[in-house]
């Protein structure tokens, strides 16, 4: 039973983890720099947006990645007051300038001290880590250790000791950290190991992953990524989260064919 589930699992890893993937995706955003940094923030920008539907979390990334000149990077570290201005209309669902403002000051205080953003996860995690708990619980105080935080913006980044199940980070680190030569995720970071990553909790891979039985937990929190992507790790010990792949893929294309089944209903 185990076996013939790792078999249709690959398959669909097969099937949803190629370069065709990229256009309809939020990743298409960083895919679209090749400066490391510039990855990084457009990459953590659209990860941050990717809540709703997928074609405007990446209108809304775009137009984000045009106010920076399609530079974030040099736009974070030397931006003027009138660059800033021009972000004061940017909104996406409740993400709005404030919030943006304040990622903008992250940004520019992080890279002034460091080359990457991977150390602001790798800097609290322990030798021996089996998962990014600890990076990402780090991250979150980090991210928020400037002065003056705006309350309404600590909502827009999650951490596990909140029990949240981190779906948008994890998906970063998805992004940032895997490696293999099918073109969707960088493997720009060395200092995280694929197998510790844990699987993003996306509604599509929740609904998925409990029609199979591999998800017992109803509630989508930080437990119920642990418990799905210990599952994985069985499958595959040193990359478990190349099957959020399989799962996303196969919950969107069931949306499609259900969506078209009640249209030719309707």
């Amino acid at each position: 039973m185990k076996n013939d589930l790792k078999d249709l699992l690959d398959r669909k890893v097969e099937t949803y983890n190629q370069p065709s993937f990229i256009k309809d995706d939020p990743v298409s955003i960083p895919r679209q720099f090749t400066k490391k940094q510039d990855i990084e923030i457009a990459g953590f920008f659209a990860a941050v947006f990717a809540w709703g539907n997928r074609a405007t979390i990446i209108n809304k990334s775009t137009e984000l990645m045009q106010l920076m000149n399609n530079e974030p990077h040099e736009f974070c570290l030397h931006h003027s007051a009138a660059d800033l201005k021009k972000l004061l209309s940017f909104k996406h669902r409740t993400f709005n300038a404030t919030d943006l403002l304040y990622f903008v000051s992250f940004f520019h205080m992080h890279y002034r001290k460091y080359p990457s953003l991977e150390t602001a996860f790798t800097q609290w995690m322990n030798e021996g880590d089996k998962t990014v708990e600890n990076g990402l619980n780090g991250f979150h105080h980090y991210f928020f250790s400037l002065p003056d935080v705006p309350q309404r913006t600590r909502k827009h980044i999650a951490a596990p000791e909140k029990n949240s199940s981190c779906k948008r980070l994890n998906m970063f680190l998805r992004w940032m950290v895997r490696r293999d030569s099918n073109g969707v995720d960088f493997g720009i970071w060395k200092n995280i190991d694929p197998s510790q990553l844990i699987c993003p909790l996306d509604v599509h891979v929740i609904r998925v992953a409990s029609q199979l039985q591999i998800l017992k937990r109803t509630i989508p929190d930080w437990q119920a990524a642990l418990e799905l992507t210990s599952f994985l790790r069985t499958l595959h010990k040193n990359d478990p989260v190349k099957y959020d792949f399989a799962l996303f893929g196969t919950g969107v294309t069931e949306n499609k064919v259900a969506a078209r089944r009640h249209k030719r209903i309707a």
